[in-house]
């Protein structure tokens, strides 16, 4: 099965979408990787979603990546002696360790972190951002705050700490057994949340132990102003816009997601954008127009993958939200302006052997209009250096390892295939003559090129580039 675009699109599964039929036709729709949410469901359900998607992979034939997303810490209110309280505008409001029930003069908020990192005139936003507090003055366990947007406050709402890095870190006990287990199951990538320094992707990266790749959700301030140390760190990175939208101006939420799918793109990092792109599907069958101009932007600006998230795990159209999804992605990837785009986009190519080789792949296919890159690789770092590149003709990641082929799935442009153990530079080119052929890129008529290293299961060792003939001998 072939997909007519580039851009990737990642559909989360939950109860709209955890049977065998719904996710078989949420992949035919158009879904190329599945996000299993750890905030909801139990393991078990996880599990079975899992089972359902390796079954759909051996009935394809084709890879299907997993991506398992960790909740990340939450930081809450306490309880209201009457479940909920009114804060009017202007006036005070306490927050403390007290355990006391609130009421519309104070509240418990059960987080001495947030106590130990507070400033006067740091902001607190709770409830997705509805309520707003200005912190007028702050100790080890309290702060009296004043009141800048009123409105209810009820139990156990969330809290955000938009203007200073909490003392937490990124992976709560939860998340850590989250992970083990996600690795067990055999997911490929793992999305950690609440990111504020390369240092909280550096401990996930110690636990997974190579087992999975570690996507950085960037939805903190915090996160936006590491961003460079963070995406080196990082396998690929997620513009999380929902916590991003309530930490930040909403004004400022473009611009930056327009920073990070820019910074990941010129550093080869994978970027998903996610969060809202058709949230209207969730109850209606057809999306609004900003949310089609929405996903068209992200298109535009030649992000890896676009994702769904309630819209598939629990709308009512979740199979017609993906096909949107694919429709639009497929109709702008069509537009010539769209080429115009994605390569003014395009950056340098980093000062290693490899890149120089995907970047003269891309160059020598395009000028001599090549049918496609063929691109052998074992851990699949010499295949995103040739998706970097956004190249006008079709890239095939061959690789013998099945968990490379599932992991590449969510990496711009690449059709995985997965082929037999190489040793001699001629077998390659057999494989990748091969390949074009069976998944209808090329005929006797065309040409190809192929990069490869060698010698061959050596990761990072790309040192050639061929052009070869379907139909005949090896230029």
């Amino acid at each position: 099965m072939r997909r007519r675009r580039n851009v990737k699109i990642l559909a989360t599964l939950g109860p709209a979408s955890s049977g065998y039929d719904q996710i078989r036709a949420l992949f035919l729709a158009g879904a190329d990787v599945f996000r299993l949410n750890m905030s909801h469901g139990s393991h078990d359900d996880h599990r079975a979603r899992m089972a359902h998607i390796r079954a759909l992979e051996s009935e394809t034939g084709r890879p299907i990546g997993v991506l398992a997303d960790l909740q990340g810490p939450k930081l809450r209110v306490g309880v209201f002696q009457d479940g909920a309280a009114e804060l009017a505008e202007g006036a005070p409001f306490r927050l403390d360790l007290d355990e006391t029930p609130g009421d519309a003069r104070r509240a418990p908020l059960p987080h001495p972190e947030i106590f130990a990192a507070l400033k006067p005139g740091a902001t607190l936003l709770v409830n997705d951002g509805k309520i707003r507090l200005k912190v007028e003055s702050c100790g080890r366990d309290f702060a009296e705050t004043r009141v800048e947007v009123g409105g209810v406050i009820s139990n156990r709402k969330g809290v955000n700490v938009p203007d200073v890095v909490l003392p937490l870190a990124a992976l709560t006990p939860k998340d850590k057994e989250d992970l083990e287990f996600a690795c067990e199951l055999g997911a490929d990538w793992i999305a950690l949340s609440f990111v504020q320094r390369a240092d909280d992707v550096r401990e996930a990266k110690e636990l997974v132990a190579g087992r999975a790749l570690v996507m950085a959700k960037i939805e903190k301030p915090a996160a936006v102003k590491d961003l460079e140390s963070i995406l080196r760190m990082s396998d690929g990175v997620m513009v999380a816009r929902g916590d991003l939208g309530v930490e930040m101006p909403l004004a400022q939420v473009p611009t930056t997601q327009k920073r990070i799918v820019r910074l990941a793109r010129s550093l080869g990092r994978p970027v998903v954008v996610a969060t809202q792109m058709l949230e209207s599907m969730i109850e209606a069958p057809t999306p609004t127009r900003a949310e089609v101009s929405d996903v068209a932007n992200a298109v535009f600006e030649g992000a890896d993958a676009v994702m769904l998230s309630a819209e598939s795990a629990a709308g009512q159209y979740p199979v017609e939200a993906v096909t949107v999804m694919n429709d639009v992605a497929v109709t702008i990837e069509q537009d010539p302006l769209h080429r115009q785009v994605v390569e003014a986009a395009r950056g340098a190519a980093a000062a290693t052997t490899a890149a120089a080789m995907t970047a003269a792949a891309r160059e020598v296919a395009e000028t001599t209009q090549l049918a496609a890159i063929c691109c052998f690789s074992h851990s699949g770092t010499s295949a995103m250096a040739a998706a970097r590149e956004r190249p006008r003709v079709p890239i095939l990641a061959l690789t013998p390892l099945e968990s490379t082929s599932r992991k590449l799935t969510l990496v711009w442009g690449l059709h995985c295939v997965k082929v037999p153990e190489v040793k001699m530079f001629g077998e390659a080119v057999a494989e990748a003559v091969r390949a074009v052929r069976a998944h209808e890129f090329a005929g006797d008529e065309d040409k190809i090129a192929i990069i490869a290293g060698v010698p061959f299961g050596r990761a990072g060792s790309t040192n050639i580039l061929r052009v070869a003939n379907v139909g005949g001998p090896t230029l």
